[in-house]
């Protein structure tokens, strides 16, 4: 009877080691709850890497060129041109959406929770999922190029300097004529209770609510095509950060007043798309399949093995 019960014992203790070795194995693998930057781009181009550095080609089902990434409801979202809607749950397996619509998509967000894709003749959809998507009507036919949510406003920008902007996601206000500039708007977003558009010709305009802008002209000899904020850089500051051609890349503490970064070593000299900031790490996105990164404090930036010679446009980071 005791030897019985011994084996008993003994085949429940190896049931339970083999039990907690497989449960450790899965907890590995990479899910939606594992930070990950997401680069996307030019002919379907979808980049991964867990810390910055080691980058991963992904399958994207697509050719059709990439724009932005965003993420809510654990689940990835990545839109692009043709109407391109892609979803994944860990970062590696894309699924096709029907968005409903062929026009080129620029960019998404997720806020209230809701995601939000603009692009091209005024295209605004929305869903709650990033499988189901409905159409607004946004008031414009102006390309849209980029959309944030702050303050409980949405705001959206694109050609000839528009600007709309609304409380629902469903009715929109054009504040075209507040913005001041013709220009095209390449990007926009929102950290400290301050949106931040940014464009062509050095363009750079800030709102606290998204209705009233206000200048903050740079260098009309440079256009901006990226930006970024972060809540506690590496000296536990705010920072507001823009990226644009030729290399060029600002920061501010406040938003308002920008200084250009000089104090980086090897940093391209060609256009730069994208930037994001991701726990110590930030990563640069660019022309030509171009991935730098730049550690908290250091001044050296380190080129990276993109495996691409596609146009990145843009880096995502989710946390």
């Amino acid at each position: 009877m005791k030897k019985i019960l011994h084996v008993i014992l003994i085949s429940l203790f190896s049931l339970t080691v083999i039990s907690c070795a497989k449960k450790s194995d899965t907890s590995s693998t990479t899910t939606t709850s594992s930070p990950l930057f997401i680069a996307v781009g030019a002919s379907g181009t979808l980049l991964t890497s867990s810390d910055g550095t080691t980058w991963t080609t992904q399958t994207s089902g697509t050719s059709n060129n990439l724009r932005a990434v965003a993420y809510g409801n654990s689940t990835l979202v990545v839109v692009g041109y043709s109407g391109t809607v892609l979803t994944s749950t860990d970062g590696t397996t894309w699924t096709a959406q029907t968005s409903g619509t062929s026009d080129n998509l620029s960019n998404v967000t997720y806020g209230n929770s809701t995601f939000m894709a603009v692009g091209g003749s005024g295209t605004i959809l929305t869903s709650s999922d990033g499988t189901t998507w409905t159409s607004k009507t946004s008031g414009t036919s102006e390309n849209l190029w980029d959309v944030a949510h702050g303050n409980s406003t949405w705001v959206v920008n694109g050609d000839n300097g528009t600007i709309f902007s609304s409380s629902d996601g469903t009715s929109w206000d054009n504040r075209t004529s507040a913005s001041g500039t013709t220009v095209e708007f390449n990007e926009l977003y929102y950290g400290n209770s301050t949106f931040v558009a940014i464009g062509d010709n050095g363009t750079i305009l800030t709102s606290s609510d998204g209705i009233t802008w206000t200048k903050r002209w740079y260098d009309t000899t440079y256009d901006f095509y990226g930006g970024a904020y972060t809540a506690s850089n590496d000296s536990g500051n705010i920072e507001f950060v823009v990226v644009g051609e030729s290399g060029k890349l600002l920061s501010s503490s406040n938003g308002t007043s920008y200084n250009t970064v000089t104090s980086l070593s090897s940093l391209t000299t060609g256009n730069i798309f994208g930037i994001v900031r991701g726990g110590t790490t930030w990563v640069i996105v660019g022309a030509s399949g171009y991935i730098s990164s730049i550690i908290d404090g250091e001044s050296d930036v380190t080129t990276r093995t993109s495996g691409t010679s596609e146009h990145l446009r843009r880096v995502f980071y989710k946390e």
